[in-house]
């Protein structure tokens, strides 16, 4: 993995935004991401000195410039405060500030893509329980060019509340590799999960999964291409289904065709956009195949699971349109399914984080799964 698919999960680098608009504005006065000085030496300090600079980075211009925070042209420690803060080490950092009530078991292996191992952060209740708990699966946005599974355990905590396990997941980024490989890594996940059902007190019947952006096409088209063998990848446990019983979409791309065709999105149809790279490179009106092969509503069929899909009015990343015309597709085929559009909303944000918004997700899932809810 480059350093730009490492670097830009608090970024929108004119492509989708990253799962982090939840939890931070996007402005020139936003601080620096919170990226470890030590995996910057590690991937871009090409002399060993120490120090990174402008000749070394290979990153965006853009980006050096927001973590050069002392404006000397060289990132150093300096740069980053969170590497300088007292009692801060590896062991702390990695508790991912899980509150008291649950365990995060860190980077489990579930597979492996591109050959190399695949992880996911597992959420769990202290509590045990009697029986087999549904699970819910987050994947996180990020223009499938960049994020992390870190920012998923915020995410799954109202449902592992609720009484769910939870898991966040990686999968391979545009920068490793193309398209399928992102689909076949969280089929992958799936999969392993299911093998491993009585390890975590799973209930394989209950698998629901939710994603925002990115990670909102990536969910949508688990939901529907169940049983696409041409999607399933090899990553492991192939003796396990990848389908899954509930899907929470937010703001998710679906048909590119439309999407680049949409007056005001007519960028996203050109070489370097984040849906031409999940394509393999060139305009994306050239790929055809590619078109259908990334569109969950290809794959839409009667057995599909129920859908929650959250789209803003004012999206300026993924037209709203993307959202309807997965909507009426699972409608057509008779799949339970809700739009939700927020007025005046735009590419994730602050009325995403809304507590009626967080919990029309919540209801939703304990609805379709039948959970009591806590309160």
């Amino acid at each position: 993995m480059n350093l730009q698919s490492v670097l830009t999960t608090t970024l929108c680098l004119g492509g989708l935004l990253a799962d982090a608009v939840d939890s931070q504005a996007q402005s020139p006065q936003a601080q620096s991401p919170r990226i470890p000085f030590a995996e910057v030496l590690r991937r871009e300090d090409a002399n060993r000195d120490g120090r990174v600079t402008k000749d070394e980075f290979k990153g965006p211009p853009r980006l050096f410039q927001r973590l050069d925070r002392n404006r000397d042209d060289a990132l150093t420690r300096e740069d980053f405060p969170i590497a300088n803060r007292p009692n801060t080490n590896r062991r702390n950092a990695g508790r991912l500030n899980a509150p008291d009530d649950v365990t995060v078991e860190r980077d489990v292996v579930f597979g492996t893509g591109g050959g190399r191992e695949l992880t996911m952060h597992l959420v769990l209740p202290k509590e045990k329980s009697e029986k087999p708990l549904p699970v819910y699966v987050w994947i996180h946005g990020g223009g499938w060019q960049g994020g992390t599974k870190d920012g998923g355990v915020r995410q799954v905590l109202p449902l592992v509340r609720s009484g769910f396990v939870g898991a966040t997941i990686e999968y391979r980024l545009t920068g490793e590799a193309a398209f399928p490989a992102q689909i076949e890594d969280c089929k992958c996940a799936i999969r392993y999960l299911r093998a491993h059902a009585a390890k975590y007190n799973l209930d394989v019947d209950r698998i629901a999964v939710g994603g925002s952006s990115a990670g909102g096409h990536l969910v949508a088209l688990l939901g529907t291409s169940g049983g696409v063998k041409e999607l399933e990848g090899n990553g492991g446990w192939p003796d396990q289904s990848s389908r899954v019983q509930a899907v929470v979409d937010l703001y998710g791309p679906t048909d590119f065709k439309t999407f680049v065709t949409t007056p005001g999105y007519e960028r996203h149809n050109d070489a370097g956009s984040p849906e031409s790279r999940l394509l393999g490179g060139g305009e994306v009106l050239k790929k055809p195949e590619g078109i259908k092969q990334v569109n969950p509503i290809t794959y839409v069929d009667k057995d599909d699971p129920p859908f929650l899909i959250i789209h803003g009015s004012d999206d300026r990343t993924v037209p709203p349109n993307q959202s309807e015309l997965l909507h009426k597709a699972l409608q057509a085929a008779e799949v339970e399914s809700t739009l939700h559009v927020i007025e005046g909303a735009g590419h994730g944000g602050p009325q995403f984080a809304q507590p009626e918004t967080r919990k029309m997700q919540v209801d939703f899932l304990l609805k379709t799964f039948q959970v009591a809810s806590p309160d």
